[in-house]
């Protein structure tokens, strides 16, 4: 279960962060669009967000790194999450740009629950790998690395 839960996790950041990544102009398009941030640090947080989501996706794509790699991204997919929510509490019309695009919408088609309801799902998989970090297949196992060890309980053997 384990490394389903994170080869899934990887495959949402991977795919996440390419297609933010193909198209930055409009990545930062979208990241405006939230009206969260001085207009100076649109351009770097809409550099920086693809390359961050392709960092922790190649991370648990491998396995390694395998429980901070996924508290980390329970950590982004809260901001993420937080972010939808106050653009949903201030009446803006947008797509979230998740999976690249996003932006301006017309009145009516936002998607803020679905997106939210996403996104906490997400987060409960990245937290239960926080917990669960011990996958088959990894680089974490081939090592013998488990970094984080002395928190898992004796119920928690390796997946």
């Amino acid at each position: 279960m384990g490394t389903v839960v994170r080869l899934g996790l990887a495959a949402v950041f991977l795919t996440s962060g390419a297609l933010k990544a193909v198209d930055p102009a409009q990545t930062g398009i979208a990241v405006r669009a939230y009206e969260l941030l001085p207009p100076d640090l649109v351009g770097p947080v809409a550099t920086a967000l693809p390359l961050v989501e392709l960092v922790l996706g190649t991370l648990l794509l491998v396995g390694a790194f395998t429980r901070w790699v996924a508290l980390a991204s329970a950590v982004l997919l809260v901001v993420l999450m937080a972010a939808v929510a106050q653009a949903w509490a201030r009446g803006l019309s947008i797509d979230c740009g998740c999976f690249g695009g996003g932006g301006a919408v017309a009145k009516g088609d936002t998607r803020y629950p679905q997106e939210l309801a996403r996104d906490a799902g997400t987060w409960l998989l990245a937290v239960w790998l926080g917990v669960r970090p011990r996958t088959a297949r990894s680089v974490d196992g081939w090592l013998g690395a488990d970094p984080g060890a002395q928190w898992r309980t004796a119920g928690n053997p390796a997946e």
